[in-house]
């Protein structure tokens, strides 16, 4: 059986075949019931199209090169999910790499998608040297998702407001009733400003002197062991605001090691909303930070980009939301 071709989808939705190549573009230039009709001769006809002849005719290879600081970060899923759907409808297709692993290997981070010549770039998470994208940016659009750090001109950053988070879940806390709060701290801009945050909402209830940090790594061993020496304290914190999801799990750990009930002797915090937070035996209250939407947007910031729209690029934050759950409650009276 012959496979049906444009012409026979233009044919079929009364329509030119360069108005059927726009439609699969996912150009916006074309009005709603032209694009619906083409749609629909699409499906009835079950036209699929060359994707190798179109890539060769528009010199362009419809991939779109997506580089993880951290494929361990279950963040990063809800980030990918959102940013994954507005590229498939415009007949892009992801491809991910592993920037931990080209950094152990010495590899050029961004080379690997140069070299398969991808038409964009999506860095999720934060980078070493992102200084390193401004070469990249020159020759393909590239958009940072879920880091804070300083970009080069033409690069666009879309992350969650972690300013505004952390002053959320500080502030539930202290509306709780915690006067002894302790924030596991991370690293890189994303680090920075949710401990900055912090010690402003502190600062800012008057509990300036009450505020303690302690550095952690991100990782639940991290969070294990932070929250060790934060708790053997002889007056330890009545709650523990963890940098993120993952860094909380290992701060629960080492509250029930040391034989404390959550949230009855101590609250907990997490950061990202991810599913371990979700799960029912930890029902962590978190930050959700708007994975979803982070991705959404970093799509649309690169398919305005390939449309030749973008300038000398820009920060958009998503708004987060605090999500209440089992880990915290009021302190204990002492």
């Amino acid at each position: 059986m012959r496979q049906p071709t444009i012409r026979d989808v233009a044919e079929r939705a009364g329509v030119s075949k360069s108005l059927v190549s726009l439609v699969l573009r996912g150009s916006d230039q074309v009005r709603p019931e032209k694009r619906e009709a083409v749609l629909r001769a699409v499906r009835e006809l079950g036209y699929r199209p060359n994707a190798a002849a179109r890539s060769l005719s528009e010199q362009r290879t419809r991939t779109v090169g997506v580089l993880l600081n951290d494929l361990r970060n279950p963040w990063f899923v809800d980030l990918l999910d959102g940013l994954n759907r507005p590229l498939h409808e415009h007949g892009l297709h992801m491809l991910l790499g592993d920037a931990r692993l080209n950094r152990r290997t010495g590899q050029d981070l961004a080379r690997p998608f140069l070299d398969v010549q991808v038409d964009g770039l999506v860095v999720v998470g934060t980078l070493p040297d992102p200084a390193a994208l401004g070469a990249v940016a020159e020759r393909i659009p590239v958009v940072v998702a879920g880091a804070r750090e300083v970009v080069p001109p033409g690069v666009d950053v879309v992350a969650g407001d972690d300013e505004q988070g952390a002053r959320l879940v500080t502030e539930h806390l202290i509306g709780l009733g915690h006067r002894r709060i302790a924030h596991l701290a991370g690293y890189g801009a994303v680090g920075e400003l949710r401990r900055h945050s912090f010690e402003a909402a502190m600062r800012a209830h008057g509990l300036a002197d009450r505020a303690l940090v302690e550095p952690s790594d991100m990782t639940e061993e991290g969070g294990f062991r932070t929250a060790v020496r934060l708790l053997s304290r002889p007056e330890r914190p009545t709650a523990l605001v963890a940098v993120n999801d993952i860094a909380a799990v290992g701060a629960l750990s080492a509250a029930e090691e040391l034989g404390l009930r959550v949230p009855h002797d101590l609250s907990v915090t997490g950061y990202d909303n991810t599913s371990i937070s979700r799960l029912r035996h930890l029902w962590l209250t978190t930050v959700d930070n708007a994975g979803h939407e982070v991705g959404r947007r970093a799509a649309r910031r690169l398919l305005d980009r390939f449309e030749g729209h973008g300038g000398q690029g820009r920060v958009e934050l998503a708004a987060p939301a605090l999500e209440i759950r089992g880990t915290t409650g009021a302190p204990r009276a002492d």
